[in-house]
């Protein structure tokens, strides 16, 4: 099947600066677009932004100008810098891959801000 490992959560000071990373291995074909999302508790999960397979990229508008997608093909990597981070970006972090045939999720990465 699918997989997909994260890393680059922890805890960093409000103003700090953090790098998820995501890599997806298996049985990869058709990638429609990879990103990321977050949960906050007590909050439904948000998309945080995505790459389409054209280059295209969406955020949120709450993080847009603080932190950039990017993605190596050949890697399947899916890359996150999340730059001037406030404490309401606390959150687990989720990797998200929507292949032609399916959607997939990694199993997410603390990020804890501290004001």
């Amino acid at each position: 099947q699918v997989q997909l490992v994260e890393s680059g959560g922890g805890l960093v000071q409000a103003g700090g600066s953090l790098r998820l990373t995501c890599a997806a291995s298996g049985r990869i074909s058709s990638i429609n677009a990879m990103g990321w999302y977050r949960q906050a508790p007590g909050k439904e999960r948000e998309l945080v932004g995505n790459i389409d397979r054209g280059g295209s990229i969406n955020y949120a508008d709450s993080v847009k100008g603080r932190f950039t997608i990017s993605r190596d093909n050949v890697k399947n990597t899916v890359y996150l810098q999340m730059n001037n981070l406030k404490p309401e970006d606390t959150a687990v972090y989720f990797c998200n891959l929507l292949l032609g045939w399916g959607t997939f999720w990694g199993q997410g990465t603390q990020v804890t801000v501290s004001s």
